[in-house]
């Protein structure tokens, strides 16, 4: 792994602890998510929690870009209620970002720590799902 770190997009942080302070109410939703669009679009998403399972505020967020017609997004941060600051995406997370953004840049890191790093950092000598794809003609 490299140290390799891009800047950090505060209006993004800024934008997810918003939402977190807002709109996570109780145990169902305690995270929220934000993502920056190539066109500079941010959506934003909260976590929806149920005892069965639930999907992550970054799962949740891919979804709310789907339905508003954003389909490349750049970055991502995810960040805490109750003041918890940025929390960094779990594995299942860190899985389906690098399958459906392979170059999708992620903030991670805490306080006047915090840095922009490439998901593939954050997933060294991951499993990348298309890459191990059959060939659809040569079936």
């Amino acid at each position: 792994m490299t140290d390799r770190t891009h800047p950090v997009d505060h209006e993004l942080i800024q934008a997810a602890a918003h939402i977190a302070r807002t709109r996570c109410r109780g145990d169902n939703h305690t995270m929220a998510a934000a993502a920056r669009a190539r066109d500079g679009q941010i959506v934003t998403a909260v976590n929806a929690y149920h005892f069965t399972g639930g999907p992550c505020a970054e799962l949740v967020l891919i979804g709310a870009a789907a339905a508003q017609g954003v389909y490349d997004l750049d970055t991502i941060v995810a960040v805490g209620d109750r003041d918890r600051g940025v929390v960094p995406p779990c594995g299942r997370c860190r899985q389906v970002l690098l399958d459906y953004f392979p170059a999708i840049e992620v903030i991670v890191g805490e306080g006047d720590r915090v840095r922009t790093v490439p998901i593939t950092e954050l997933l060294p000598e991951s499993y990348v799902w298309a890459d191990h794809q059959l060939d659809a003609e040569s079936a």
